[in-house]
C-alpha cells in the first residue's frame, strides 16, 4: 500500500476504536509497519480532526527519535517499535483504554482460558504486566515481554496493546479482547470461571489460523 492509503487506514481505525467505545478521546494510538519504519497517529490530536499529513513516519532503525512529520508522534512510540522490531509477523499494532481491560490491569489479572476466543490471540492467556510510566522504556519492555508470541497484553494500571497482520486483523483483536475481558469480569463476580485446559485451547489456536478477518480476494 502507498503511504497514503496507510495514513487514511491508520485515521479510520482510530476513529472507530472510539466509536465502538473501546478508547476514549485522544488516550489510545494506533500504528502500522512501512519498510524500515512505521506510520503512528501523532500524540494529543483528536481523531475526528486528524488528516493524514498529521500521521508520523518513525524509524524501526535508530535508537532514539527519528520521525518525519510536522507533529511529535505518540508519546508511546517507543513500545510501537519495539513491538516491530522483536515481532517480525506483527505490521500493525493497536492500544486502547477499554473500560473491562483496563480495569483488569488495574486488578492486575491475566486473562486465561474462560472462553475459547482467547485462541484469536494464540495463546492460552493475556498476560498483565506490571506498571511503568508511560512512554518510557520500561514500560516498553513489559510490553514486548508480556506479549511473547501472543498478539495481546494488558499493561499493569494502563491498558491494552493488540497486535496483527495487518491492521484490520488487530482492530478485530481489540474488540474481541475487550469482550473477553468483560466476560472474564463480570464470570468473576458470579462465581468461579471454568478455565479451559491447556490442550483444547492449542488445538483452537491451530483452528484459528485460518480464522478472523481476512483480505477480500480478487474476482
Amino acid at each position: 500500500m502507498s503511504r497514503l492509503t496507510i495514513r487514511d487506514s491508520i485515521i479510520r481505525a482510530a476513529r472507530e476504536i472510539n466509536a465502538l467505545g473501546i478508547n476514549q478521546g485522544t488516550a489510545g494510538n494506533i500504528s502500522v509497519r512501512d519498510a524500515d519504519a512505521m506510520l503512528i497517529t501523532p500524540s494529543g490530536i483528536p481523531y475526528a480532526a486528524m488528516t493524514p499529513d498529521m500521521i508520523a513516519a518513525v524509524s524501526l532503525l535508530e535508537s532514539d527519535l527519528a520521525f518525519e512529520g510536522p507533529l511529535q508522534p505518540s508519546t508511546e512510540w517507543r513500545f510501537h517499535r519495539d513491538i516491530f522490531r522483536a515481532r517480525g509477523d506483527v505490521n500493525a499494532v493497536v492500544h486502547t483504554h477499554p473500560l473491562y481491560a483496563t480495569t483488569l490491569s488495574v486488578l492486575r489479572r491475566d486473562i486465561p482460558a474462560v472462553h475459547y476466543m482467547i485462541a484469536a490471540f494464540g495463546d492460552s492467556k493475556i498476560r498483565c504486566t506490571g506498571y511503568a510510566p508511560y512512554g518510557t522504556a520500561e514500560l516498553s519492555q513489559h510490553a514486548v515481554m508480556g506479549l511473547g508470541r501472543a498478539h495481546g497484553v494488558l499493561l499493569g494500571n494502563h491498558g491494552a496493546i493488540v497486535t496483527g497482520f495487518d491492521l484490520d486483523k488487530a482492530l478485530w483483536r481489540a474488540v474481541e479482547l475487550e469482550a473477553l475481558a468483560k466476560i472474564y469480569y463480570l464470570a468473576s463476580l458470579a462465581g468461579t470461571p471454568v478455565v479451559l485446559p491447556d490442550d483444547e485451547i492449542a488445538r483452537t489456536v491451530e483452528r484459528f489460523k485460518n480464522y478472523g478477518v481476512k483480505p477480500p480476494r480478487d474476482c
